[in-house]
């Protein structure tokens, strides 16, 4: 409760969970609030030209090169989108959790190993692999929800490893080994719970980056593929109508960049509120 009175007090916060609660809520509710199924090819819907519709009474936010209601198929690709950030940060916080806190707390080459490892991956560039896992992989949602997660997990890994490590130096857990307590009981009794501030707080910042990542991998065609919608995809079966229907990569990109930027937000504001080093701060 104090978390969230603290959340309602910033304006910034306020904003972002208003913004993420609405995108949650029109995701969920997609099947009772699109006008038209994200796949129908309406009769109307292009003009004599075979062009796309602008926003109108009929179609509020125009149609899609193929005749689509581009707000159902967001409305859809919401549901996509959020559940790849969501199952693909979450796979990448419990990745980075086990291997930062196993190399932070196991001593001489088991965590020196693990922690090579995580530098061997942050030496490559996040987008150029997850390109290349996609394309050897047939792209999917979960196949592209695995590649994501398997190349976010990194940044959690370098972060609860330094956490870690102060805190296996820290009296109390010194106290508990002196007490002949086992390795088990302090990792899930003392060290996770001093762990958890840290991943609730990397784990919303991460949502918004994967929303971009599986953006991307959806607009350059090795990410969710067509007739199933996802913002990225949207994007990419419209980018040739860039100046003809503006459109079709206007709105998606709009609501890309405002679901990522509340997500940043409540993210920052989780960590001043649950690292009590940054209060005061804002």
């Amino acid at each position: 409760m104090r978390v969230l009175r603290e959340m309602l007090a910033r304006p910034s916060a306020l904003f972002g969970l208003v913004v993420v609660g609405v995108v949650l809520l029109l995701a969920v509710a997609a099947p009772l609030l699109a006008p038209y199924s994200p796949d129908e090819q309406m009769f109307d819907g292009l003009s004599l030209e075979g062009a796309p519709l602008p926003p109108s009474a009929q179609f509020l936010l125009g149609t899609d090169t193929l005749g689509r209601d581009l707000l159902s198929r967001l409305l859809f690709g919401a549901r996509t989108s959020l559940l790849i950030g969501l199952v693909a940060n979450g796979a990448a916080v419990l990745i980075g959790l086990f291997v930062g806190t196993m190399a932070g707390y196991l001593r001489g080459w088991p965590g020196n190993l693990l922690m090579r490892f995580t530098d061997l991956m942050m030496a490559f560039p996040a987008l150029l692999l997850a390109i290349v896992l996609a394309a050897l992989l047939r792209p999917s949602l979960w196949i592209v929800a695995l590649v994501i997660a398997l190349v976010n997990w990194v940044q959690v890994a370098r972060i609860v490893f330094t956490e870690t490590r102060s805190l296996v130096e820290r009296d109390f857990i010194l106290a508990e080994r002196s007490l002949g307590a086992g390795h088990a009981r302090i990792l899930v009794h003392h060290i996770l719970p001093h762990l958890m501030p840290a991943a609730i707080v990397w784990g919303t910042l991460g949502i918004a980056t994967t929303v971009l990542l599986e953006a991307t991998l959806s607009f350059l065609g090795i990410g969710v593929q067509p007739p199933q919608p996802s913002w990225g995809n949207i994007i990419f079966e419209s980018q040739s109508y860039f100046q003809s229907a503006p459109w079709l990569v206007f709105i998606p990109g709009a609501v890309i960049l405002l679901t990522a930027l509340s997500f940043n937000l409540l993210g920052d504001a989780l960590r001043d509120i649950l690292d009590p080093t940054q209060r005061g701060r804002g």
